[in-house]
């Protein structure tokens, strides 16, 4: 053991596997030596591998399964389930999910994809008069890019046309001349979600391999991280200074992995923050781009927010336009996987399940291995990589459909940015409670300063302080949240999630008065 620790990581884990490999071939010896010297026995019970006579109980799931968590659909959303089913009136924060809170759908998406939908609808008399021009024609042209339309397999990276589109996307976006990103290094996805999980589980090997994730962090990387049998390598946001990144911080987790045997692999960030809500600067992506090459590891760009901003300090910039600026050797050494959706933004397509992700510097043999994990499902939901085509690709300027179309963008966006001013400013009119600005992205995530007595009482309830408020609160008020120990939090801080979707006559006389007054009756009633 003393030997291992001075050798390599990578050395330790072939060793590793060598020492398990002899130990299984001497296991396998010793039981044909005994089956050979001895009479046959009988065969193992059958309930051995049943529990309450069922084979899929879950005391014998995959323990990777029985051991994730995802606090966003956890015990809070199932507490308002049940109280929704009993009648109440529950207001879903729980999640990024706009138009479950009455966000309406962009017009014309809706207008090519009812006609990618139906598209005998195309040949139709009055065609023209029910639909403009431009939307009949971009239906037309999004069909053409999947022979049998969207009841048909697509390519299992999905249709090379709408794949073509977001290439094009991302040059304009990043100023890049035509041509800079290969539309074959894209792959369309049900949602970002899975394109994550496509990254993580293609570089997770074993328990010996890390991902370096924010603290506090989107649960959907700590859920997929146990899952895939990897190890989730924290790094901690400063609260103190509006959820901050800083990279000493980052080079601390780094090296406290690789001293507990742990080589970290990729690297997580999200920009803008989910769940707080903070804007990177390019200054502080291009350190990320240091590091990364420094510490050998895959970046992993969270950028689905990119739309979502609401301050004009630091606008948001991609990754892939940082790597491009910074020239050689950064541009052609960091590998980096860039992930984006339709289900935020102004269009809040949740479910429609549209998402993508950019493989940049990744090797062509990596590619080619994901492109074959990718076709055991066969094919990306079509109508969402159609949806993703009318993201990337929107009406030009001079098209019928460009003004009514900024039109409803612009106030999507406008209205969330006022929302965002709402809900900050509500949390810090409350007693106890800190909240950093909602910069970006569609969250708030204040800091709750419970009174020692609320502490004690969550204690002896069995339950951890953040998630006994936000109980109360669900209970009292119908406002679903998500505590913030879902996300991990500094020790001994409390804190919760919610998100600012909620419209903004709902907002302001509903979800802040009735807020307003539980907290204040919270505070009396476990007052020091």
């Amino acid at each position: 053991t003393m030997a291992l620790g001075v050798l390599s990581i990578a050395t330790r884990r072939s060793l590793k596997r060598g020492v398990s490999s002899l130990r299984a071939f001497q296991q396998t010896w010793d039981a044909e030596f005994a089956s050979a010297a001895q009479p046959a026995t009988a065969a193992p019970s059958l309930n051995e591998a049943v529990v309450d006579g069922k084979i899929m109980h879950p005391s014998l799931l995959n323990r990777n399964v029985r051991e994730t968590q995802y606090a966003v659909r956890g015990e809070l959303y199932l507490k308002a389930e049940e109280l929704r089913q009993k009648g109440m009136e529950i207001i879903f924060t729980n999640v990024g999910n706009p138009h479950a809170l009455g966000q309406v759908p962009i017009t014309y998406n809706r207008q090519v994809l009812a006609l990618c939908a139906a598209p005998f609808l195309l040949e139709h008399p009055e065609v023209t008069k029910m639909f403009p021009s431009d939307a009949i024609s971009r239906a037309k042209e999004l069909l053409s890019y999947n022979k049998g339309g969207i009841g048909a397999y697509s390519d299992s990276r999905g249709a090379e046309g709408v794949r073509k589109e977001v290439a094009r996307y991302i040059e304009q976006r990043d100023g890049m001349p035509a041509g800079t990103v290969n539309h074959n290094n894209i792959f369309l996805t049900d949602g970002a979600s899975v394109a994550v999980r496509m990254g993580l589980n293609s570089l997770i090997r074993d328990e010996n391999d890390g991902i370096l994730v924010p603290i506090p962090q989107y649960p959907l990387y700590s859920a997929s991280i146990k899952l895939y049998g990897g190890s989730l390598v924290p790094y901690e946001l400063d609260e103190s200074k509006g959820w901050g990144l800083n990279v000493e911080a980052l080079r601390k987790a780094c090296s406290d992995a690789k001293a507990k045997g742990i080589l970290p692999r990729g690297l997580v960030f999200i920009n803008p923050g989910n769940p707080t809500g903070q804007c990177l600067s390019k200054e502080n992506l291009k350190e990320l781009a240091q590091f990364a090459s420094e510490e050998q590891v895959v970046l992993m760009a969270d950028e689905v927010y990119q739309e979502n901003i609401f301050q004009d300090e630091r606008p948001f910039v991609s990754m892939r336009q940082v790597l491009y600026e910074a020239g050689e050797p950064l541009n052609s050494k960091v590998e980096l996987l860039s992930f984006h959706t339709v289900s935020k933004g102004a269009l809040g397509e949740c479910g429609l399940r549209g998402g993508y992700v950019e493989m940049h510097n990744i090797h062509p043999g990596a590619i080619e291995e994901v492109y074959k994990t990718a076709s055991i499902n066969l094919s990306p939901n079509v109508l969402g990589q159609m949806a993703m085509g009318l993201m990337v690709n929107p009406p030009a300027p001079g098209t019928p459909s460009y003004e009514g179309y900024m039109k409803e963008k612009n106030e999507v966006l406008a209205s969330m940015r006022r929302r965002a001013h709402i809900m900050t400013d509500a949390f810090n009119s409350l007693e106890g409670v800190t909240c950093n600005f909602t910069e970006g992205a569609m969250y708030s995530f204040p800091q709750l300063h419970l009174p020692k007595k609320a502490i004690e009482a969550a204690k002896a309830a069995g339950k951890s302080p953040d998630v006994f408020y936000c109980l109360k609160l669900l209970e009292a008020t119908g406002i679903s949240v998500v505590p913030g120990s879902g996300f991990g939090q500094a020790e001994g801080t409390f804190h919760l999630r919610t998100t600012i979707l909620p419209m903004e006559d709902v907002m302001k006389e509903k979800f802040v008065p009735l807020l307003t007054d539980f907290h204040k009756k919270f505070m009396d009633t476990y007052r020091d």
